[in-house]
């Protein structure tokens, strides 16, 4: 397992892979305001998101009509039935809206996006040099601080087994950053909840940092240039650190009411743990995270490609590839199509768990799901092999959601033509209503811009 210590040394001290020097300066917001925050959950599945997947199945003749010609229009879910996978956010229909029609050809398509599905830009193959700009969770994170500032979650692997510990991750601080992730359930719960579960650690790590700034000051007397300014940036990062833990040891008693469960199963990385287990594990701790204010902005890549599924509702004795899914191929004499199905249950038998469980923990005169919305998307777009000309979105967002879109089926214009809306307008609508006002996040579309069509700014229909 990797530990916050290990990966100081190798990353923020060396020549690790994953930025940790001007990054946490970003990383590590600060302390949260007292006014109650929103909160947002990216969530990022694998192998697309098909458009039939998420039409409704109850449309009228003139509906389906207008949605298999890929033309705008918009119903009540309230007057409709849900495709069968979305079952388990029946009964929060109000809170719901499934966004059809938004392009996103301008990050990566195909079988991964990497960071460009979160920062709206070509990130050639996630290499640090083509990372163009801060991801749009670390943008959010940014309006609503909090001790951690962003948490990043991913259960992803080589096909064969899982990863484990903290390992590089899919979200940007900023250009050329890339963030770091949890990697397994235990890791996320000893490096998120440690000022309650090992004391011991926090006041080790904190002796250590001391000891790193000490000795990075030293080398900064004797350094010239770009070498000191680099140095300058680690010693920022680790007086951060610091400032985090002294936040988050303040935090212990509140940390320890809303402590989660980890099974043992999860112990040591996991490696017996099924798919299910894991998955259930992380909304644990990702609610709890929530809950106790260490962070306001998780994402968390629920599956990739790589990510081995064992231990799926019918298919329990299977070692399923997701790659060999999007090939077609079945398992036990089911067929893609159909584990497919069950891959997306299970991802929104996790959503509705979310919503559950913040509706259970009273914040203002409501619950805290009032202030949360969980953004559920494909990484890569309209299918396995993606063009990018659509990637839907199932938007779960609590009755203080600053944004006009509850409760209906949307479907906006095809690409290329006139009204159609990007991935950026989606990303500038987010920011523009939670107090960024940017211009325009993200890069252009080249077909919209050979076009001359407006591709710039806010969806205002979406606007309060």
């Amino acid at each position: 397992m990797t530990t916050r210590r290990h990966f100081l040394k190798t990353s923020a001290l060396g020549a690790g892979t994953i930025a940790l020097t001007s990054a946490l300066d970003r990383l590590i917001a600060a302390p949260a305001s007292t006014a109650t925050p929103r909160r947002f959950i990216f969530i990022r599945k694998s192998n697309g998101v098909r458009p039939n997947e998420v039409a409704l199945p109850s449309f009228s003749d003139e509906e389906k009509a207008l949605d298999s010609k890929k033309q705008a229009m918009e119903v009540d879910l309230d007057k409709h039935e849900l495709p069968d996978w979305l079952g388990a956010l029946d009964g929060h229909k109000q809170h719901m809206t499934i966004l059809q029609g938004l392009s996103c050809k301008m990050s990566e398509n195909g079988h991964w996006s990497y960071s460009s599905v979160m920062g709206a830009y070509k990130s050639g193959r996630n290499s640090l040099s083509g990372i163009k700009r801060a991801t749009i969770d670390f943008e959010l994170a940014r309006l609503v601080p909090s001790p951690f500032g962003h948490v990043e979650l991913s259960l992803t692997g080589n096909y064969s087994s899982f990863r484990k510990g903290i390992v590089a991750g899919y979200s940007a601080p900023g250009p050329h950053q890339r963030n770091y992730c949890y990697a397994d359930p235990q890791t996320a719960y000893n490096e998120l909840f440690k000022s309650v579960t090992d004391t011991g650690a926090v006041d080790s790590e904190n002796q250590m940092l001391k000891f790193l700034q000490d000795d990075e000051a030293f080398k900064a007397e004797v350094l010239k240039g770009r070498e000191k300014l680099k140095l300058s940036n680690h010693i920022k990062s680790i007086e951060a650190i610091r400032e985090r833990n002294s936040q988050v040891e303040k935090m212990s008693a509140t940390i320890a009411k809303h402590l989660p469960t980890i099974d043992k199963v999860h112990a040591n990385g996991g490696p017996n743990a099924s798919t299910p287990e894991k998955q259930q594990a992380f909304t644990d701790i990702l609610v709890a995270a929530l809950t106790t204010g260490l962070t306001n902005v998780v994402t968390y890549t629920i599956d990739e490609l790589s990510t081995p599924i064992k231990g799926l509702p019918g298919n329990e004795g299977d070692h399923i590839s997701i790659h060999e899914l999007g090939h077609n191929g079945g398992y036990s004499g089911i067929s893609a199509e159909k584990i497919r199905e069950k891959i997306r249950i299970g991802h929104i038998d996790q959503v509705a768990s979310i919503i559950d469980k913040l509706k259970q923990v009273p914040e203002g005169k409501g619950n805290m799901f009032d202030n949360t919305m969980i953004l559920y998307f494909p990484e890569n777009g309209e299918g396995h092999h993606s063009w990018g000309t659509e990637a839907p979105f199932v938007v779960m967002a609590g009755d203080n959601c600053k944004l006009d879109i509850g409760g209906r089926y949307i479907r906006m214009p095809y690409h290329g033509t006139e009204g159609h809306k990007t991935l950026g307008n989606w990303y500038t609508t987010l920011l523009n209503a939670h107090g960024n006002p940017i211009e325009h996040y993200g890069d252009l579309d080249l077909e919209m811009s050979r076009k001359k069509l407006d591709q710039t700014g806010a969806i205002d229909q979406f606007m309060v």
